[in-house]
């Protein structure tokens, strides 16, 4: 770029780059790499570029990664996506969330927040986790909207078949961790009424939408043996404040919410709900309003008469639905859902049914966070310090030396080997 163009001028241009060519360009002169690597920079940069990132992990092989672009070439350009150690290392792991471009995943005691734009990731041991029989704990993640800040909100409640005396006699116990500080910090005010309980589905959730995260729950206190009173709790990563959302009223005393789930659509909170019998499933869409609690409206309803759906992934940034079906002729597969014209698209990722342990779908945008923290950097009761790979890294290495120099079949070689 010319040194006759003010330098406030190349920053706006540098600004609407994506990430790829801006870690490039960071070695291009000093100028620009101290710009790029700013906290101020990192924190206001917004990049429109979408990706969905297919997670699939076969019976004894090694999860794979591939990243989709998410616009008008979709499905076309793809990639392999290589792993950061830290998120190597969880192997099996389920999302807690994602918001502003991170992923945060979480496996037996230990969330790994990655940003798979820049290839790095941290990682945060999480404190007394408790599996005891009566005690549930709920982790959720967000980026703060005024600053940036990635953070994350452990509860620690009890789980709904307990008692209700024991459930209201029992307050939440509410911790949030920061990135910046490192540390994990006790929140003691304006927490949830104790009869509140989560959904017990792993597959449930939560979601995070414009830095407030959301979790299906039911009341306890209004509970009888046919009805259940549903809502939805908020945590906002901002405020650090709980809210309540109520939920169209058919699905308050909807029953145990077996058959909802919650999305992120465009940074707009949205229900599907699975309706009709096992082996011919049914799926409606609802969507809150303007962010007005109870003000849902119904977008669509999907009914694959030709296949199975087994379950709902994720959105596309278009408002597609990517599913995944089973039918007689292609067998499992991903496919997209475009309710324009009510059809299916397969994604070209089809998949034996035997075969497949785990799929997961993400949406994420490009984004610079986490840029400077220092690689495989891990959190751990308020101290800081980066996990060392260079060990396995050397012996896989050397491992895969000895085996290549074994093939050669050299006989003094065989001998030492």
């Amino acid at each position: 770029m010319s040194d006759n163009v003010p330098f406030e001028i190349q920053e706006e241009i540098i600004n609407r780059l994506p990430v790829k060519s801006l870690i490039r360009f960071r070695s291009v002169s000093k100028s620009w790499k101290s710009l790029i690597d700013s906290s101020n920079f990192i924190t206001h940069y917004s990049s429109q570029q979408q990706h969905l990132l297919v997670y699939i992990r076969r019976y004894g092989s090694e999860a794979k990664y591939v990243s989709i672009v998410d616009d008008n070439t979709f499905p076309e350009q793809r990639v392999s996506v290589t792993l950061p150690p830290l998120v190597k290392m969880l192997e099996s792991y389920r999302k807690i969330g994602s918001s502003h471009g991170l992923l945060c995943l979480y496996n037996d005691g230990k969330l790994v927040i990655w940003n798979p734009s820049i290839r790095k990731a941290v990682a945060v041991v999480v404190p007394n986790v408790v599996d005891a029989k009566m005690f549930n704990t709920k982790l959720g993640f967000g980026v703060c909207r005024e600053t940036s800040e990635p953070k994350v909100v452990k509860i620690r409640s009890i789980k709904r078949f307990a008692d209700l005396e024991i459930v209201t006699s029992i307050p939440w116990q509410v911790e949030v961790f920061t990135l910046s500080t490192g540390e994990w910090r006790s929140l003691n005010s304006n927490l949830p009424r104790n009869s509140i309980v989560f959904s017990s589905r792993i597959e449930a959730g939560g979601v995070c939408v414009d830095g407030v995260f959301y979790w299906l729950a039911t009341d306890r206190s209004t509970v009888d043996e046919t009805r259940a009173y549903n809502m939805i709790i908020s945590f906002d990563m901002t405020s650090e404040e709980f809210g309540e959302v109520n939920l169209p009223d058919s699905f308050v005393y909807h029953g145990p919410m077996w058959d909802l789930y919650i999305y992120n659509l465009r940074e707009s909170l949205v229900l599907v709900e699975c309706s009709g019998e096992v082996d011919d499933p049914v799926y409606n869409v609802w969507m809150m309003v303007d962010g007005v609690p109870k003000s849902f409206t119904k977008l669509y309803t999907i009914h694959a008469s030709d296949a199975t759906i087994f379950c709902v992934h994720e959105f596309r940034n278009s408002g597609e639905l990517v599913m995944e079906v089973d039918d007689e002729w292609d067998g499992l597969s991903l496919v997209v859902y475009e309710p324009n014209v009510r059809q299916t698209r397969n994604l070209g990722m089809s998949l034996w049914t035997n075969d497949v342990d785990k799929i997961y779908v993400h949406s994420c945008m490009e984004t610079l966070l986490l840029l400077d923290q220092p690689s495989s950097t891990v959190f751990d009761k308020g101290k800081r310090y980066i996990e060392s790979f260079k060990r396995s890294t050397k012996n896989k290495r050397l491992l895969k030396d000895t085996r290549k120099m074994k093939s050669l079949n050299i006989p003094h070689l065989q001998n030492l080997l």
